[in-house]
Parts: C-alpha cells; sequence; structure tokens
C-alpha cells in the first residue's frame, strides 16, 4: 500500500467530495506521472508518417450499414463549459447562437429533425459539469418541456471534477476566498471514466444501441452524418476522429499524427509539444489534419478497451499551469492535470480518422468566434446545422475584437445591438478602441478600425466598410 503523505491527501480529500474509487485511482494515476516528470510530451522524432485517409466526400451516404446502425446510435454532446471567456458563469450553450436560438436550442432542433427524418430513437446525453447541469437543465424543461429519451435514458450525465494542485508543493490547492475554484474539471477524456461510473455504457449497450457520435456542444456544425455512420458501422471501426484541414486559425489546437513506433494514430496538443518545438508544432503545411473533437465509437470495442485497461485507459497527460482564479493573474499558480478525448485513438489498434470540410467544424470560444457564427458568414440550413454560408469559397476571416471592450459577452451585445454586420466578403476585422456599430453594416476586404479616444465612436446605419483600391 502507498503511504505517501500528500497522495493520502489527494485520496481523502477526493473520496469526501464523491469522487468514485475509479476517478480517484485515475487521477493518482496521472499525479504520480506528473511528479515523476512525465509531462506528457510528444516530439516531433516521435512521430512517423502519417499516412493518407478516406475523405467524407468520398463516402455513400445511402450505406446500408448505416439505415441499420442509426436505430443503435446515441448522440453525445460535451456540455461542461461556462462561457468563462466571455464573462459568463453559466453554460456556454445557452448563449444566444443564431438567429436568436441559443447552442442548446439548436441542438435539440437537430435532434428532433433527424428523429423525424430516420424514425430512430436518437438518445441525446449531455455530458455536463458540476458547473453546467442545474442551468443547462433547467433551460431543457423551459424551452423543450417535452423533449426527452426513449430508453429510459437520462438527458445529462455528469463528468468528474479533480483537485487543482499547488504548483509549488504538489499539495491539493487550497482558496478559501471561493472554494469552487479549488477544483477542475479533467478535460473531455472523463467521457470514458463518468460513462463507466454512472452505468450508462452497461445501459446503453443492454437496450441494444451499439454506436455514438461525440461532439463539442459549442460545435453547431457537427451533426449525424449518414454516411460517417455507414462508413463507420460497415468497417467495423472501433474509433473514428473527423479531422479537417488545418489553418492560420489552427495553429495552436490538436493535430493528428502517427507514432513513430506503434504505427498507431494519435493526438498532440500544443500542451504536449516540446517548448523548443513550437514553431515546428504550429506548422500547418507539415502537421495538415486538425482535430474538429467530432468522435464515433463502437460501444463494444470501448468497453472492451476499458476492460483491458481495468478502467483505466494511459492517455497522454496534459499539464496545463494556470492560476486558482482564472480571472486574476496575481492569484497563486496551480497545475491541472488533464487529457484530451481524442487522445484515446492511440487505444485502439484499428482507429481510423477521416478528413471532413470545414462545415462541420463551427466551434465559439470567444466572442470573436460570435460574431462570425451570428453574422451572415453561417447559415441555419434545414436540418439545423450551422455552416459556411453557400457563397464563402475561403476559410472564416480572422477576427480580433480589442477585448477591453468585446470580451464579456454583455460588453459585446451593447456594442452590436442592432446586429451583426455582415462579414460575408471580409477577410479580416480587427477592431482596436471602443466602436459601437449601427444596423445593416458591411464590411468588406482587409478592414482594421481604430477608436484611439475614450469616448464611443460610432458606425452608422447602413455603412460599407471596406479596403480601399489598391491597398
Amino acid at each position: 500500500m502507498n503511504h505517501d503523505p500528500m497522495e493520502a491527501g489527494i485520496r481523502e480529500r477526493m473520496g469526501a467530495d464523491g469522487a468514485p474509487p475509479l476517478v480517484i485511482a485515475a487521477f493518482l494515476d496521472n499525479y504520480r506521472r506528473w511528479r515523476a516528470g512525465d509531462l506528457g510530451t510528444i516530439p516531433a522524432a516521435a512521430l512517423g508518417p502519417l499516412g493518407a485517409f478516406p475523405r467524407l466526400e468520398e463516402l455513400d451516404e445511402l450505406e446500408p450499414a448505416g439505415e441499420e446502425a442509426i436505430a443503435r446510435t446515441v448522440l453525445i454532446k460535451l456540455n461542461g463549459g461556462l462561457g468563462t471567456s466571455m464573462g459568463l458563469d453559466q453554460a456556454k450553450s445557452l448563449i444566444i447562437a443564431k438567429n436568436g436560438l441559443s447552442f442548446l436550442d439548436i441542438i435539440v432542433r437537430q435532434v428532433e429533425f433527424l428523429r423525424r427524418r430516420s424514425r430512430a430513437p436518437l438518445p441525446l446525453l449531455l455530458m455536463n459539469s458540476f458547473s453546467t447541469e442545474v442551468d443547462s437543465l433547467a433551460a431543457l424543461a423551459r424551452e423543450h418541456p417535452g423533449f426527452g429519451n426513449a430508453g429510459g435514458l437520462p438527458l445529462s450525465f455528469r463528468q468528474h471534477r479533480v483537485p487543482k494542485l499547488d504548483a509549488q508543493t504538489g499539495t491539493s490547492a487550497s482558496w478559501p476566498d471561493n472554494p469552487a475554484h479549488e477544483w477542475c474539471p479533467p478535460g473531455h477524456a472523463d467521457i470514458y471514466y463518468a460513462l463507466q461510473t454512472t452505468g450508462l455504457l452497461d445501459r446503453m449497450l443492454a437496450a441494444g444501441f451499439r454506436y455514438a457520435f461525440v461532439s463539442n456542444a459549442d460545435n453547431l456544425g457537427a451533426i449525424l452524418h449518414m454516411g460517417i455512420l455507414g462508413h463507420l458501422a460497415a468497417r467495423r471501426i472501433p474509433f473514428l476522429m473527423e479531422g479537417t484541414a488545418r489553418t492560420e486559425c489552427d495553429r495552436k489546437g490538436g493535430h493528428l499524427a502517427r507514432d513513430g513506433q506503434s504505427g498507431r494514430l494519435l493526438l498532440r496538443e500544443s500542451a504536449q509539444c516540446p517548448p523548443d518545438e513550437l514553431r515546428d508544432f504550429q506548422d500547418i503545411r507539415k502537421y495538415t489534419l486538425f482535430n474538429t473533437n467530432n468522435l464515433w465509437l463502437d460501444l463494444e470495442a470501448l468497453r472492451d478497451m476499458l476492460r483491458a485497461s481495468e478502467g483505466r485507459p494511459r492517455l497522454p497527460l496534459i499539464v496545463n499551469r494556470k492560476t486558482i482564479d482564472p480571472a486574476r493573474p496575481e492569484t497563486p499558480a496551480v497545475v491541472q492535470l488533464e487529457a484530451a478525448m481524442g487522445a484515446a485513438i492511440a487505444c485502439f489498434e484499428k482507429a481510423e480518422a477521416l478528413v471532413v470540410p470545414r462545415f462541420r467544424f463551427a466551434p465559439v470560444k470567444t466572442t470573436n468566434d460570435l460574431l462570425a457564427i451570428r453574422s451572415d458568414l453561417y447559415t441555419l440550413g434545414v436540418e439545423h446545422q450551422v455552416a459556411l454560408h453557400p457563397q464563402r469559397f475561403t476559410p472564416p476571416p480572422d477576427i480580433l475584437l480589442d477585448p477591453r471592450f468585446y470580451r464579456n459577452i454583455a460588453d459585446f451585445e451593447k456594442r452590436f445591438a442592432q446586429g451583426p454586420p455582415s462579414l460575408l466578403q471580409c477577410d479580416s476585422l480587427k477592431i482596436d478602441g471602443d466602436i459601437h456599430f449601427g444596423r445593416n453594416v458591411r464590411i468588406e476586404g482587409d478592414v482594421h478600425l481604430r477608436n484611439p479616444t475614450d469616448k464611443p465612436a460610432r458606425i452608422a446605419d447602413g455603412a460599407r466598410l471596406h479596403t480601399p483600391a489598391g491597398a
């Protein structure tokens, strides 16, 4: 038995918080790795040639295996994120995203449409965090009172939380001013533990469900695709990751790679890149595929993998260094031990990837992204999928809003109270200073707006802002 007093303190604290033994054991595995100097780094020298992958446009949407599999498929949305980057303390999915609808509203409409079209039960399971579950379920009950799942499956299951660690001592961090800041989610990879500890994995299999499509709640481009489902089922793929071509916007995001020794696919996040290789990591011509976090799982294969690993798959460690109050940089430094959901691709010998167009990836992480989604750059189609406008033939523009005036959602709403500007023909938009927008403003080309004064400026109704000819 391990008598390390620091481990004992963590075990006792997590147990008092209600963490299941499996989660405590998994966290202590990561804790020991971190203390032993494992920072989860994956150097470029450890990687082999990635090779080619099938593309979405090559798949058959009428694949018979997909028609059979749809009745045995569940949809899982990762809904644990707060809108803290936008100044909110509630689930990000409750923000208005498009046409007056929240992310959660659009997700429900997507599922209802798919259920009608496929005549399949398609349960929707939200993986909530300890911070988002109450608000999200209340919003569902209020806005969609008749919405539920067949077969007794719940609308929500909760991911676990783990202690933040004092960066100096390695002990559980303490913050009496706000004890909630002492805890953090352990990353999306907690789905593999939450499905076990809630019994949901066994319940889904017992009810006859075989496949799961997992995606982020803030990615409204991630809608169930029959061609992908048929591809997964017909070829008995245990784990499939959707990847899309990296752009300059994705330089810091995780990319798909292949282990040079085992030949297995893996996911490499920026936090796993050696510090002296960051420029190489951000080379989008060398590492070409970005992880959309749209994953397709064979639940039977997942069960078998978890059994083989005694419920604790060894995933690459992500060591995130932050302050205990993320909004206050002067507060004590902490370490958050996390793992990425997509990293489990390395746990399956026959895992595969699929190259998908950009329209399956439309996430919202900041108000910069929110402005793009709300604008005419994106459309809300009949399937309630948010996708780039069909007349937009290039990637979305780079948008950089002055964080002093636009980072918080309340400030953002005030400055775009008359609606977002047209961005369909915009190549880039940068705003420095406090600028309020009128109705029906059009932005074209590369536009940089500056207001150096301490008084708000206003763009008039109907204004057209564009790059001058020859600029």
